[in-house]
């Protein structure tokens, strides 16, 4: 079946139910070959089990025998939400730069605050390309950049600048022309930055940073480019800047205060990995970006896990 994909609108018109939602998410996910999450062997002759006479997605494996669906082992196992409000939610979030707030997208398809919560922690969580960095460096002309989140001022949470305050929570960045990478991180000490540098940017390649100390050193690996920001320069003499990650932290701070307005430090880096795949899939549509979404491979996070497992 050929879906429409020129608008979101015309799409859901397409999706009335339940099951043209799973077809659609099987299409995109196996394109005609279911694949068993339990052995990951993918064929198109798994057996279909139906119930009361009727198929609703459920295959048993040829290879292992364990039974699945295209939910299973994905970011849509377990959720009591129908698959047409992930769908809404997951369109929404990507589609706006700023994203969503859990109270609006409660009130937009009808579940409670702290369902619609986690349904984008789910999404944020399934954002992270820490691998796909990794395996895929940096390289050319590489800006890199700290900022701080957090401190509370009369009770408010506020996004300050500097590194005086110890309830503020850094971050490093990373930017190229076409990608960013942001990560929360304890302290912005020498080990920590050359750590990231080394392990995300590749040999030879151009670092250009601001004047902070701890990056002296990485002259040996890269060609090191200093920008002197504490002389209202914003320019070096060879022409380099950090005008790139300052623009991302702006558009992260702007989301962070006029969207969520509070956010925990040990759920910081789940809004670093929703704004850097933004920024990341600019150049789509957002009908691309939301098929793409449902093409990646994507795990279940628990809400248990959620709350005690991030830090």
């Amino acid at each position: 079946m050929t879906y429409p994909t020129e608008s979101f609108f015309n799409l859901m018109k397409s999706l009335p139910d339940n099951r043209s939602c799973r077809e659609f998410l099987e299409k995109y996910r196996w394109n005609g070959m279911p694949k068993c999450p339990h052995c990951d062997h993918q064929s198109d002759k798994h057996y279909r089990l139906k119930i009361g006479g009727v198929f609703n997605g459920l295959y048993k494996c040829r290879h292992c025998g364990k039974r699945f669906t295209v939910t299973v082992g994905t970011m849509f196992e377990g959720s009591k939400a129908p698959l047409d409000k992930w769908f809404y939610a997951i369109y929404q979030f990507l589609a706006r730069k700023k994203g969503i707030s859990s109270l609006q997208l409660s009130r937009d398809i009808a579940v409670t605050q702290k369902t619609a919560w986690f349904m984008l922690d789910r999404i944020r969580h399934n954002l992270d390309e820490t691998g796909n960095f990794l395996s895929d460096k940096f390289d050319g002309v590489v800006q890199v950049d700290e900022t701080f989140i957090g401190g509370k001022n009369k009770g408010r949470f506020k996004f300050n600048r500097g590194r005086s305050t110890k309830q503020k929570t850094p971050v490093v960045g990373l930017l190229t022309d076409d990608r960013v990478y942001a990560i929360a991180v304890k302290d912005t000490g020498s080990r920590t930055l050359k750590t990231i540098i080394y392990g995300l940017v590749k040999r030879g390649a151009t670092v250009v940073t601001d004047e902070w100390p701890a990056y002296k050193g990485i002259s040996i690996e890269y060609t090191h480019e200093v920008v002197t920001h504490h002389t209202k320069h914003y320019v070096n003499e060879r022409g380099y800047h950090t005008n790139g990650i300052e623009g991302f932290w702006s558009h992260l701070k702007r989301g962070l205060k006029g969207i969520y307005h509070v956010v925990r430090p040990k759920y910081l880096q789940l809004y670093c990995n929703e704004f850097a795949y933004r920024y990341n899939t600019r150049h789509l549509t957002d009908m691309q970006r939301f098929i793409q979404f449902l093409m990646r491979p994507t795990e279940r996070l628990r809400y248990s896990e959620l709350c005690r497992g991030y830090s």
